[in-house]
């Protein structure tokens, strides 16, 4: 088959390149899936350089997320059938015209969705759910700031606060295009600010009266982390899911970690156990994927894509998300002959 393969095994977006791949092959329990999109996540980038190795049993190839049909189901697989459109997560392998899947990771596409807009859901929204459901506890009536609020994941995040009785949404981002678009999307942020040419910290206050944040999803870490727990709530909730800007925070003044009951906790998704996966999307498709729609939907829970590209534009695809430029999700199609 083919796949989007990466020159000397890493490098810069220069080295990725379509080439020949062996198919995979179903084992007990999986499906095999004809790819028709797949997403692109910081993760791919950090993977793409040799920082991001991929958990212990899965494919080399580059993504995690895709769409697509059902050709084949493996012993014991008896959620679907073949022909089946699905769209999925895996540890990865999705850059490529097949991929073999726990039945357990995949959902049945909704008919309103395209295969870019369902390739564009299972790691952002998984994401967000898991830090601001699941770890975060939000609540109704509850104050959420939200970093990186432009990127697949903050959108989802955003959205999934405001579906959840979220009070007050605050989103950063690094331009003032970007606080806009999240201001005016449906069921966007209530609040925005600039993190460059701000004090995130002080505007959280100055929403929120001077209650702070309940919950606060982080993506960035030495920079943010004295202004998070300065911003947090008393009783706060801390979800961390990226180090962008570091892991090591020079001083740190733990008083009101203890004084404000703070709660602080990392977390992953790709390297979780299968079952904790399965569990997750389990949830999530109980609790949350009725409320998504397309972008021209009635739902509460939009589906914003920033471009579709085809493979044979992975380098160009790359390049996009490494300038931050985008206000949404990155998707690449498979062309079919």
């Amino acid at each position: 088959m083919k796949a989007v393969l990466i020159k000397d095994g890493r490098g810069s977006a220069e080295n990725l390149y379509l080439g020949e791949a062996e198919k995979p092959s179903v084992a007990p329990g999986e499906v095999l899936v004809q790819i028709k999109a797949f997403g692109l996540n910081r993760m791919d980038v950090s993977q793409r350089e040799g920082h991001y190795p991929p958990p212990p049993g899965s494919s080399s190839i580059l993504g995690v997320e895709f769409s697509g049909i059902i050709t084949e189901l493996g012993e014991g697989a008896q959620l679907f059938k073949v022909g089946d459109a699905v769209f999925g997560l895996v540890g990865g392998g999705a850059y490529a015209e097949y991929i073999n899947v726990p039945e357990t990771h995949i959902t049945k596409k909704p008919e309103y969705l395209t295969w870019a807009q369902a390739a564009s859901i299972p790691e952002n929204f998984l994401t967000a759910f898991q830090a601001l459901v699941v770890i975060g506890q939000v609540k109704q009536g509850d104050n959420v700031l939200v970093h990186a609020g432009a990127s697949g994941v903050g959108v989802a995040a955003i959205q999934l606060a405001r579906a959840y009785g979220a009070q007050k949404v605050i989103a950063t981002t690094s331009t003032q295009e970007k606080i806009d678009w999240l201001l005016n999307i449906p069921n966007g942020a209530t609040h925005g600010t600039n993190y460059k040419t701000e004090d995130f910290s002080a505007a959280v206050k100055q929403i929120t009266e001077g209650h702070g944040a309940d919950v606060v999803i982080d993506f960035v870490g030495r920079t943010h982390f004295n202004k998070n727990v300065d911003s947090l709530a008393v009783d706060g909730r801390m979800t961390m899911l990226a180090l962008l800007s570091g892991a090591v925070v020079d001083s740190v003044n733990l008083a009101p970690i203890l004084f404000k009951r703070l709660h602080i906790e990392g977390s992953t998704l790709r390297s979780r156990s299968t079952a904790y996966q399965a569990d997750l999307i389990a949830r999530f498709g109980n609790e949350v994927l009725d409320k998504i729609t397309g972008e021209a939907g009635q739902g509460p829970i939009r589906l914003f894509i920033h471009k579709v590209y085809t493979w044979d534009q992975i380098v160009e695809a790359h390049k996009e998300m490494e300038a931050n430029s985008n206000c949404g999700k990155i998707v690449i199609e498979i062309p079919r002959a």
